[in-house]
């Protein structure tokens, strides 16, 4: 059973949230505050976060970048419908999607089970080593290292994006066929998203400023993925 922890400071919503969360067959725990949080999390191992952003005193965009800096637990971001600058911070720190308010709880559901499936199959991948530009990249383990063996830190977003394009060098790939790996979803995703995601990766894969970026733009089109693989 994965257990899901709510970070929420409306008691209602927490509290509507944990019932039908429950009733769909999932260990739920809450916390109303960081430091709520911080305590459930030193109890027990938690799966998935569900993190409202505007929490008082430390926020969610906090919670989010100690986390990803710590572990790879799923984090989910839910935001204001205005609140397009707060959802792509929180893409770039590390959460792995966003919900906005008011939400519809099916498609909360359907985010929670994708993300919890991609975490869950992520172990189970067959082993396969991808070598690019001195970088090697584990599907298997979901680790991508330097020629020197120094680990590059990825998000769960990030390993979906970057293991969907070494797959496909070469080969245009449109940021609705992106969008779908990552999220699951074909329509209704903001493109920003995949955006956020690709310049993330790229500060981490464009070492040499004087070479082509690794995953190169292809203007109305998408992204392609450049190097040679092996």
């Amino acid at each position: 059973m994965s257990h899901i922890l709510i970070i929420e400071d409306e008691p209602v919503t927490r509290a509507t949230l944990t019932s039908y969360l429950e009733a769909q067959g999932y260990d739920v725990s809450e916390a109303e505050s960081a430091q709520d949080a911080e305590r459930v999390l030193a109890e027990r191992p938690i799966d998935l976060m569900l993190v409202d952003i505007n929490l008082p005193g430390k926020d969610g965009l906090r919670i989010t970048r100690e986390q990803r800096a710590k572990s790879n637990i799923g984090i989910i971001l839910v935001t204001g419908r205005d609140d397009e600058v707060d959802r792509i911070v929180g893409l770039e720190i590390g959460a792995d999607d966003y919900v906005c308010k008011p939400f519809n709880r099916r498609e909360l559901l359907a985010r929670i089970k994708n993300l919890l499936y991609r975490t869950g199959q992520a172990g189970h991948a067959a082993k396969k080593v991808y070598r690019f530009e001195g970088f090697a990249f584990d599907v298997h383990t979901r680790r991508l290292e330097t020629g020197d063996g120094e680990l590059v830190p990825l998000t769960r977003a990030e390993f979906e994006v970057l293991n969907y394009l070494v797959t496909r060098p070469g080969q245009v790939a449109t940021r609705d066929a992106i969008m779908s790996r990552v999220t699951h979803r074909r329509y209704g995703a903001n493109p920003r998203t995949v955006d956020v995601l690709v310049r993330r990766l790229r500060s981490k894969l464009d070492v040499d400023p004087s070479r082509p970026p690794v995953i190169a733009t292809i203007h109305g089109e998408g992204y392609a993925f450049t190097p040679y693989v092996t």
